[in-house]
């Protein structure tokens, strides 16, 4: 069974004859915005790539700064996520908000060149998570929308995948930069920019400017209809307002959702801090460090349709579970490393598993909790939830590595990932017994 609720709302897509489509098809849409992705993860990992090395060593930042950036990079994105997804839903239309966020992202990527003190980095990284923020929520909305409900692991899989292989380049085509520019750091910031830029002209010339999900003959035929009897303009839908996204926690299932994200994602140490621990912990050196985040891509990449489409078959609960097992497996290898790069590629091996079954199944779970119209205010009150919770855990993480060292801050997270991991399986255990 999904993380469904079987007492789902009145205007929710339950019609088994229109979720029937042509075979297990990727959408077109899914694979144009999956480009877009795609293109805008080199961007913005051949930044993550460099960063914490750059902010640790080159401007000497403390763990505890580099805690409170990190969080900053999360957190912005999870509190602006909430606006991008009511402002799509409100004028439905994803792609204005989708582009407008990835807009401001590339925008701030030059930024980053001018950016030498806290402050500063602060600030950029806020907005650059801004723009992320925006476009999330609309993005994963037409994603959701243009799929059939038992296809969305598959479906996001697919994105997953061809976002997840940015992710792979874009290091390693930082690392290419930085062994042949003499300033590294700036060359990276700058090809990083114009990389983004390429990714919103994909975007503004490819993407359709309207879903083309279940539903959309019906709205259509609605208007056409309006339009015919008023002779005004077409019939449209009240706006929606933010009373009815708040009203989406009152879904038992998907409040149950929402909070078992926040809860698993209080315990989830960021990727930097990830790689810190295996460039300080098993003796990676430095010329390598930007190489890290390309063994997690990798997996990824490999896993993340196969992963998809088993969460569609077994149930997204068992597989999103699973996941945070191999990310409690990871944790345990990270304290048991010795000064050698031997358990390197498990820990990456099993950091790429567990965004493998959790990054898509999480919103693949929605698809049959939340109304059509508001799918993209449904995405982000899940996805909020996680984000908040995330850039708790980059503080706190931050600040316990610098009190008590890396060693008791990495037990401490992991014995909470054990704990919420119970709770999590407890709650979102099916009605009746079915798995």
């Amino acid at each position: 069974m999904y993380l469904t609720d079987r007492s789902q709302p009145a205007q929710a897509d339950t019609d088994r004859d229109r979720r029937r489509g042509p075979g297990r098809r990727v959408a077109p849409v899914v694979l144009v915005l999956g480009t877009v992705s795609l293109i805008t993860d080199i961007s913005s990992e051949m930044v993550t790539a460099v960063l914490p090395l750059y902010l640790v060593t080159t401007l000497g930042f403390s763990p505890l700064g580099f805690g409170t950036l990190d969080g900053v990079y999360n957190g912005v994105s999870a509190l602006v996520q909430l606006t991008g997804g009511h402002l799509a839903d409100r004028i439905r239309n994803h792609k204005l908000l989708a582009g407008l966020g990835y807009g401001l992202s590339a925008l701030c990527k030059p930024l980053l060149l001018f950016a030498g003190s806290i402050g500063t980095l602060g600030t950029v990284l806020a907005l650059e998570r801004t723009g992320k923020g925006l476009r999330t929520a609309p993005r994963d909305a037409m994603i959701s929308l243009s799929t059939p409900a038992e296809s969305q692991g598959r479906a996001f899989g697919v994105h997953r995948a061809m976002d997840t292989t940015g992710a792979m380049l874009g290091p390693l085509a930082a690392f290419l930069i930085l062994r042949a520019a003499t300033d590294g750091y700036d060359a990276v910031f700058g090809v990083s920019a114009c990389v983004a830029a390429l990714g919103v002209v994909v975007l503004v010339l490819f993407v359709p400017g309207r879903a083309k999900g279940p539903g959309a003959e019906e709205e259509a035929a609605g208007e056409a209809g309006g339009k015919a009897a008023e002779g005004n303009g077409p019939t449209a839908r009240p706006p929606v307002r933010v009373r009815e996204a708040l009203e989406l926690l009152r879904i038992p299932r998907l409040r149950a959702l929402a909070g078992c994200a926040a809860l698993l994602g209080l315990t989830t140490v960021s990727d930097a801090f990830v790689y810190l621990l295996l460039q300080r912990r098993a003796g990676v050196g430095e010329q390598w460090f930007t190489l890290l985040p390309l063994g997690t891509a990798v997996v990824f990449l490999l896993l993340a349709v196969p992963v998809g489409a088993l969460a569609d078959r077994i149930g997204r609960r068992t597989v999103f579970l699973a996941g945070h097992a191999a990310l409690l497996t990871a944790y345990a290898l990270l304290l048991w490393a010795p000064a050698t790069p031997v358990p390197v590629p498990l820990v990456l091996a099993l950091h790429g598993t567990f965004y493998a079954a959790t990054d898509g199944v999480l919103p693949a779970a929605l698809a049959g909790l939340v109304p059509e119209q508001l799918r993209a205010s449904g995405l982000a009150i899940v996805g909020t939830s996680q984000a908040l919770a995330r850039f708790c855990c980059s503080l706190a993480f931050g600040a316990a590595w610098t009190v008590w060292g890396d060693g008791p801050a990495l037990a401490g997270s992991a014995v909470g990932l054990l704990c919420c991991a119970a709770v999590a399986g407890l709650v979102l255990r099916p009605a009746g017994g079915t798995r």
